[in-house]
């Protein structure tokens, strides 16, 4: 589950206001080293996310002047997300299908409670297929 993840890795979200620029993303995304910020407004109100390929591709359109736009106007609108609930499987499955890198966890009450990455996502995969193969073994000795 999403919330397992959350619990190893914690819940702190980092964002950035609608108006903050992109230097000062693409800074705060280096010092953090995270991929993606989420954009939200003084009420938590969560508006867009901005990652590193939404910088790249505005950096390969308009160059320099992109550190001069705000996050407001680069950030991706559309969110995709997931719950605490929803399993890693289905995480996987939104970030192959929506060809996405970050999925903001949200409660049932709608609000941000975490967001999680192709990177938490697969490691959290491969543990428990390590868990798995593990189990397997052990029954495999005990039975013969």
């Amino acid at each position: 589950m999403i919330a397992s993840i959350l619990k190893t890795k914690g819940a702190q979200v980092m964002s950035v206001a609608p108006d903050d620029s992109v230097a000062s993303i693409t800074r705060t995304l280096a010092q953090h080293r995270i991929g993606a910020l989420l954009v939200v407004e003084a009420d938590g109100h969560v508006l867009g996310i901005v990652s590193e390929r939404d910088i790249v591709r505005a950096m390969a359109g308009g160059g320099e002047a992109t550190f001069r736009m705000t996050a407001g106007q680069l950030m991706t609108r559309v969110l995709h997300t997931v719950t605490p609930d929803s399993s890693v499987q289905e995480g996987l499955q939104q970030i192959a299908v929506r060809r996405v890198r970050h999925l903001p966890v949200l409660g049932h009450d709608g609000r941000l409670v975490g967001m999680v990455s192709i990177g938490d996502l697969v490691k959290a995969r491969i543990a428990a297929a390590e868990y798995e193969a593990e189990e397997l073994k052990a029954y495999v000795a005990t039975a013969g």
